[in-house]
C-alpha cells in the first residue's frame, strides 16, 4: 500500500508533464482503435458472407451481364439448391456529390432474391406489397432512417447506366438479424428494368448482372463453382464461379493499397505512444535516481524499485488509455453518421477495444523496462551522488 501511494505521489509530481503524456497516449490510442475500425468497415462485407452462398458472374469482368436463360440451367447443377439474380442499377439520388445520397440500388427477381437473405427481416405484408406493384422498392433501416423515408415516399433517381428518369415507391423496409448486416440498400424488380430498358434498347433485354446460387452442401461449393463454369466455358459469356466471401473479397482487393497503409500507420501509432511515455518515465526515473539509491539503503528491495518505476508508467498509461477509449466511441460514431451509407456497417468492435487495451499495458511495460534495468544496475554510491 505504501508503495501504491508513492507511485500516486510521483505521477503527480509533474503535473503538466503527467497531464500531457496522458493526453498524448489518450489521443494515439484513439486513433488506433478508429483507424483499426475503418479496416474492419471495409470488410464488414466479407466477414457477413454465408457460408452456403456462392456467385455466378461474367468470367471477364462484373460490369458484364449474364443472359437469364443461364438461370434454370445453373439450377440443375447439383447441389444448388436455389438460384437467384440481381442487377446493379445505379443511378443518383438527389446530389450525387453528397457521400449520404450514394447507397446499392439493385434489381432483382422478387420471387426468389429474398429467400436466399435470411438475414433481411421483412414483415409478409412488405413482401406482398412489393409483389403487387411493378415500381415497388424495398429498403433497409439506415437508409429510411438517414433520408427520413417510410412506406409510401417516392424515390425519384436519375438514371446513370439506364438512362431517363425513374421513380419507385416504397413498400417495404427491411431490417438486419444483426449488427452485421446492411441496412443501406435499395431492391426493385428486375421485371420492371427489363420492360422499361427493352423500350429504348432492346439490345439489353434479357440479361441480368450476377447470379446467386445457395448450396445444400458447403464441402460441395468447388464442385459445383467448376461444373456451372465448364457448362458455359463455350457459351457466348463464360462464367466464373466462387463463395460470396471470395466475390466481396475481390471488391476488397481492389483497395488492398488503402488497406495496407492504414495497418502500417497502426502499427506506427502504437510506437508514438510507446516514445511518448518513454521519455516521460526516463525523465523521472533520472530525476529520481538519488532517491532510489536513498530507498536502496534503506532497505527497500528490487521489487519495490520496479514497483515504483512500473507502477508509475503503468498507471499512466491505464489512464491514457481509459481516455483513449471513451475519445473512440465519440469519434467513430460521428465518422458513421458522415459516411451512414459508404461505410453501411461501422461498429467498434470487441477485438479492436481488447487491442487498444493491450497496446496500451504493452507501451506501459515496455516504456518502464530500460529506466527499471538502469537503476537495479546502478551503484547506491553512484546514486547517491547523482546530481538531478
Amino acid at each position: 500500500m505504501f508503495v501504491l501511494r508513492l507511485v500516486l505521489k510521483n505521477a503527480l509530481r509533474h503535473k503538466l508533464r503527467t497531464s500531457l503524456t496522458i493526453l498524448g497516449i489518450g489521443i494515439a490510442v484513439m486513433s488506433f482503435g478508429f483507424i483499426r475500425t475503418i479496416v474492419t468497415a471495409w470488410s464488414a462485407g466479407v466477414e457477413a458472407s454465408a457460408a452456403t452462398r456462392m456467385i455466378t458472374r461474367h468470367a471477364v469482368s462484373f460490369i458484364f451481364p449474364l443472359p437469364l436463360a443461364y438461370r434454370d440451367k445453373i439450377a440443375r447443377i447439383p447441389g444448388v439448391d436455389q438460384v437467384s439474380y440481381a442487377n446493379w442499377f445505379g443511378g443518383n439520388y438527389k446530389d450525387p456529390n453528397d457521400w449520404k445520397n450514394f447507397f446499392p440500388r439493385l434489381a432483382v427477381d422478387d420471387e426468389t432474391y429474398f429467400d436466399l437473405y435470411p438475414e433481411f427481416l421483412l414483415s409478409t405484408e412488405d413482401v406482398e406489397a412489393f409483389k403487387k406493384e411493378r415500381n415497388a422498392c424495398i429498403i433497409g433501416a439506415k437508409l429510411a432512417r438517414e433520408h427520413g423515408l417510410k412506406r409510401g415516399d417516392l424515390i425519384p433517381i436519375d438514371g446513370d447506366i439506364y438512362p431517363g428518369e425513374w421513380e419507385f415507391i416504397v413498400r417495404g423496409v427491411y431490417r438486419g438479424k444483426d449488427a452485421t448486416v446492411d441496412e443501406t440498400q435499395m431492391f426493385f424488380h428486375w421485371q420492371y428494368l427489363d420492360e422499361r430498358v427493352g423500350q429504348t434498347q432492346p439490345m439489353r433485354v434479357g440479361n441480368v448482372g450476377w447470379y446467386i446460387l445457395n448450396v445444400k452442401n458447403p464441402d460441395e461449393m468447388a464442385r459445383v463453382a467448376q461444373e456451372v463454369d465448364a457448362f458455359f466455358l463455350n457459351s457466348r459469356a463464360a462464367t466464373k464461379t466462387e463463395t460470396e466471401k471470395e466475390f466481396q473479397q475481390s471488391f476488397v482487393s481492389q483497395s488492398s493499397a488503402i488497406i495496407s497503409s492504414l495497418e502500417i500507420i497502426s502499427i506506427i501509432i502504437v510506437g508514438i505512444i510507446l516514445l511518448v511515455l518513454a521519455n516521460t518515465i526516463v525523465m523521472a526515473a533520472r530525476e529520481r535516481t538519488r532517491e532510489h539509491a536513498v530507498l536502496k539503503t534503506l532497505g527497500f528491495r528490487p521489487f519495490h524499485v520496479i514497483g515504483l518505476i512500473g507502477g508509475e508508467s503503468m498507471l499512466i498509461a491505464i489512464v491514457g488509455g481509459a481516455l483513449g477509449l471513451a475519445l473512440t466511441f465519440p469519434v467513430v460514431g460521428g465518422f458513421a453518421e458522415s459516411f451512414p451509407t459508404f461505410f453501411p456497417v461501422v461498429e467498434l468492435q470487441i477485438m479492436t477495444i481488447l487491442l487498444a487495451v493491450a497496446v496500451a499495458v504493452f507501451a506501459g511495460v515496455a516504456a518502464a523496462l530500460f529506466p527499471t534495468i538502469r537503476t537495479l544496475r546502478s551503484r547506491i554510491a553512484d546514486g547517491l551522488r547523482a546530481v538531478a
